[in-house]
């Protein structure tokens, strides 16, 4: 070999670990920031695995991320303008070359935080994505929140409990027929005016005998039998049965009786990471079953012994098995989760009611619905580590009762069904029963509401119709109500330490 040759091949072979490390170099491909009251996520993804170290720094609050095998970048840069200003958890970022390796990222925090940093394998669109999630260090109670509602008093005070038990059995059980009463008058009777903009729908026959599943005590408020009429403006006022006395709040000036409200938990499917479906048109069902839920909530808090979580009410993800224990933190009364679902075909259309199975599914459809919506945790980017003790719980949970579960969510998906129906197509007469991970509480009855396809043109214009979007927060209230009226909700023992 010549002397020219071999110095050309040593000069290749004294590059090449520069060459090949440079290869093995990732490359950001998108970054994003999700912030919200409950925590905010910075998702990093890129075309290759990340490895990172992480440290927490005080005086003031800092997260020191380093990323190994990273070079700085335009894409990474972007991270610094995705912070907004009212970010509850990220003051600023800077982003800086550490080593000729790694990358350095310091997010200045607003509070102190508890991190949960963890990685995604490829899944659906995504590639390989790092995650931080940034929680607080102290997390509000859930109940404490409810109650107070930012700070309007859950409707009027109510009096002293009498001194014996059989006073205030009396008592409760006399409050329990009153409102019912109240909730037949406002069925049977229509509105003096609808409210603005919202649809009037004729509301569904009188429930017969509601008031037979209460204790006996005079029912006074409630009116003679009556034609069905329209629906409405207001939500009807359900009141818990008279199991137990009941138990306040902590002592506090005007401190509600949280045992005296009504909990339901609205769920609005996927967020954040995970769109959802998407309609021909862009439409995304994260974004249209927030806006249902929204306007679904502010329609059921109108009564003030009501009170709603919101799984999520804002665009971040929630870990399937995380709504379910946010539900059974306050121990709701009832779970009803909003989807928009989208089918292999556009001809797909139809509102569809779903409550948990015990075993198989109730049509091959059900259980691909099933399947779809069970695998949001993946495309949402859940956290497997923290999730699994939790996962392990509900699953003790449900193979410990759900046959009165089930009954109940029947019951209720019947009555949603029936009003669903008065508004648009329906996609099933009748009520399915399949494995949605997000029905498993077996104390709550619980229901999924697939509000339309999106994936169909014309029922993508129409989740997209705000007057649309009301028609089905009436049909969802009216028969939340309807169900009420036959069920009432048994007394709960709530406490501000759950």
């Amino acid at each position: 070999m010549k002397r020219r040759d071999t110095l050309g091949l040593l000069a290749v072979l004294l590059k090449a670990p520069d060459t090949l490390a440079a290869g093995s170099q990732a490359n950001i491909v998108a970054v994003r920031v999700w912030p919200a009251q409950e925590y905010t996520r910075v998702t990093l993804e890129s075309d290759k695995p990340l490895a990172v170290k992480h440290f927490l720094v005080d005086a003031p609050h800092r997260l020191v991320i380093d990323i190994d095998g990273l070079e700085l970048s335009p894409g990474l840069r972007d991270l610094i303008g995705k912070v907004k200003a009212d970010d509850p958890f990220i003051t600023g970022v800077r982003v800086g070359q550490n080593t000729p390796t790694v990358v350095r990222i310091v997010l200045d925090l607003r509070q102190p935080a508890a991190p949960q940093i963890f990685t995604l394998a490829p899944v659906a669109a995504y590639k390989h994505r790092l995650v931080f999630d940034l929680y607080p260090k102290v997390t509000a109670d859930p109940l404490v929140a409810l109650a107070q509602d930012g700070g309007k008093p859950a409707g009027v005070a109510a009096p002293p409990s009498p001194a014996s038990p059989a006073q205030r059995a009396q008592a409760a059980a006399s409050a329990v027929n009153d409102a019912l009463g109240e909730l037949i008058q406002k069925i049977e009777r229509p509105a003096e005016k609808p409210a603005p903009g919202r649809a009037n729908l004729p509301s569904a026959p009188v429930p017969s005998a509601p008031v037979s599943t209460v204790p006996a005590a005079p029912a006074a408020s409630a009116p003679p039998s009556a034609p069905a009429a329209s629906k409405p403006t207001a939500v009807p006022t359900p009141a818990p049965a008279a199991s137990a006395p009941a138990v306040s709040a902590p002592p506090g000036p005007a401190a509600p009786r949280i045992d005296q409200l009504i909990i339901i938990a609205l769920d609005p499917g996927h967020g954040g990471e995970d769109p959802g479906a998407v309609g021909p048109s862009g439409l995304r069902e994260k974004d249209v079953v927030l806006a249902v839920a929204h306007k679904l909530r502010e329609r059921l808090t109108a009564n003030a012994n009501i009170r709603v979580l919101m799984t999520r009410d804002a665009d971040f993800f929630v870990p399937l098995h995380e709504r379910v224990r946010k539900a059974r933190r306050v121990q709701a009364d009832l779970f009803v989760s909003i989807h928009a679902d989208a089918f292999i075909t556009p001809q797909a259309r139809g509102a569809s009611v779903f409550v948990l199975s015990d075993g198989a599914a109730t049509s091959a459809a059900a259980r691909w619905m099933a399947d779809r919506e069970n695998a949001a945790d993946m495309v949402g980017g859940v956290n497997v580590g923290a999730a699994t003790n939790d996962a392990n719980v509900l699953r003790a949970l449900l193979d410990m009762s759900t046959t009165a579960q089930i009954k109940d969510s029947l019951k209720l998906g019947g009555e949603v069904l029936g009003q669903i129906g008065k508004v648009g197509k329906l996609h099933k007469p009748r009520v399915e029963q399949a494995g949605f991970a997000v029905l498993k509480a077996p104390d709550i009855p619980s229901i999924l509401v697939e509000t339309a396809f999106i994936s169909n043109p014309d029922e993508e214009k129409k989740l997209r119709d705000p007057e649309y979007q009301d028609q089905l927060v009436d049909a969802l209230a009216t028969g939340i109500a309807r169900y009420f009226a036959k069920n009432p909700p048994m007394q709960r023992k709530r406490s501000a330490t759950l």
